[in-house]
């Protein structure tokens, strides 16, 4: 009953709201949940701390781009009807990415992977032919009315977190989650049971770059251009780490809940002051306080503490007793 109350206040919002630069911010934290949920899948589920992400969102962003640089968008609608067959392309390219990343673990592993993010950003910037360098892509822009202009975007990012939220779930209560959580616990051990180690990190891999992707294909069409160094953003993979610490790494609902708090912060402070990029402080701090006070992140600290107090009520009660 929450969850559909929560997806419903969701669903009014744009009518409740209609200032552009609310919708703006709101539009961008949904983007940022997808995006959590989606790294959720790898760092969360198989523990495997990906920096890259922000590669396969600007290569959800340029494929995008590039394939309406060369068609038309009819009514406005077609770039999002797109989306799969970009998400479909960028899990394709993540599959050789994994399976030479992931045979190393832990800290290899995300030096690798911000390895692959610095690449990804040179070839942006390289490979002029096709992505114009640092000059920068620009997609046609559709002709939606201007004072519901951020609507159409609003409610794509909104279905691609509720896509995000129920792949996760389904994750979780099938055999590959089963495997995954093995992984991450001792992913020795769950070879040597006969789990699927390989198979299953590849497939949440690609899950999970899939999505991220497809959110970097909205983004795309929404800001109309694109360059490199915004497309291709270490500073978007810290936000995603960042968000799913937060909320609580390995749950469904953390990840959504740390875009919630971090994201209309971050583009608050983005509005009021511009460019000096001062929520990269909040960002730092948040991090520290993460690390002492939440190391588990919110939901599962908060889980933690009420079932001490249930298992602590019977014995207060029972002492309480004549």
């Amino acid at each position: 009953m929450a969850i559909a109350a929560f997806l419903a206040v969701l669903a009014v919002f744009p009518f409740l709201v209609t200032a552009p630069w609310v919708l703006t911010i709101a539009l961008f934290t949904l983007m940022y949940a997808v995006l959590a949920s989606a790294w959720n899948l790898v760092g969360g589920y198989a523990g495997y701390p990906s920096l890259g992400h922000a590669a396969f969102f600007g290569l959800g962003a340029y494929t995008e781009a590039i394939w309406f640089e060369h068609h038309g968008i009819g009514s406005g609608l077609t770039p999002f009807a797109v989306l799969p067959l970009v998400g479909l392309v960028v899990a394709a390219a993540g599959l050789p990415v994994a399976w030479i990343a992931m045979r190393t673990r832990s800290d290899v592993f995300a030096i690798v992977t911000i390895t692959l993010l610095f690449v990804a950003q040179t070839l942006a910037y390289n490979l002029r032919g096709i992505t114009h360098g640092a000059q920068g892509m620009a997609m046609p822009v559709p002709n939606f009315a201007p004072a519901t202009f951020e609507r159409p975007f609003y409610y794509a990012m909104l279905a691609l977190l509720v896509f995000a939220l129920v792949l996760s779930h389904a994750v979780l209560r099938s055999r590959l989650g089963l495997a995954l959580l093995a992984i991450r616990a001792d992913e020795d051990k769950a070879r040597g049971v006969g789990v699927p180690v390989g198979t299953a990190k590849l497939g949440a891999f690609a899950l999970s770059v899939g999505i991220t992707g497809m959110a970097g294909g909205v983004w795309a069409y929404y800001l109309s251009f694109i360059y490199p160094q915004f497309a291709v953003d270490p500073l978007v993979t810290i936000a995603m780490v960042l968000m799913v610490f937060l909320g609580g790494r390995g749950t469904l609902w953390g990840p959504v809940l740390g875009a919630f708090i971090v994201a209309p912060a971050q583009q608050y402070l983005a509005y009021q002051y511009g460019a000096n990029q001062l929520y990269l402080i909040g960002y730092a701090a948040l991090f520290v306080v993460i690390i002492l006070v939440l190391p588990r992140g919110i939901l599962p600290t908060l889980g933690e503490r009420w079932r001490r107090r249930r298992l602590r009520l019977p014995a207060d009660v029972a002492g309480e007793a004549p």
